[in-house]
């Protein structure tokens, strides 16, 4: 599924067109990237460039901008509740970059880009539960012992006997 929420149509879109911060599935007025089921980001707040990609392609590597760098400032962020923005900044910094060159299609590439800043930016929110300190039941305690015994046990049983 895309994290990119917008009533869209079958071959409505305005992605590809040239159309600064549209993206697929965003035909009415601007799209909404959601992050986490809290968290939704305006696709104007994301800056997008692209540039030619190397490596394999021939033709198209070198002619189509199909190299996508997406850019996120948390500090001017006007979506980001405080705690949400303090957490990004302690984790991420200030600006949060994701770049994607995977693809030969400037689209998929700016799909790939937008997936992977939603996974960091979700993680980052991610808070991790504290580990709470348990004690091993007494039974734990009784089978570790019986098995140190009978471990015990063995290798006495493999000892030569010293008694002549």
């Amino acid at each position: 599924m895309s994290p990119v929420a917008g009533g869209g149509t079958a071959g409505g879109g305005t992605a590809g067109r040239g159309t600064p911060g549209a993206t697929e599935g965003a035909d009415v007025g601007p799209g909404v990237v959601r992050v986490t089921s809290s968290l939704r980001i305006p696709v104007s707040e994301l800056q997008f460039r692209f540039s030619a990609s190397g490596g394999p392609g021939g033709q198209n590597a070198n002619k189509v901008a199909t190299r996508v760098e997406l850019r996120f400032d948390v500090a001017r962020s006007p979506s980001l509740g405080p705690h949400q923005r303090s957490r990004l900044l302690e984790k991420l910094g200030s600006e949060v970059r994701v770049v994607a060159d995977d693809e030969r299609s400037q689209l998929r590439n700016r799909q790939l880009a937008t997936e992977r800043f939603c996974e960091r930016i979700a993680t980052a929110l991610r808070v991790e539960k504290s580990r709470r300190p348990t004690r091993p039941t007494k039974g734990a305690k009784e089978r570790r012992l019986a098995d140190k015994r009978r471990l015990s046990e063995r290798k006495r049983a493999r000892r030569p006997d010293l008694d002549d």
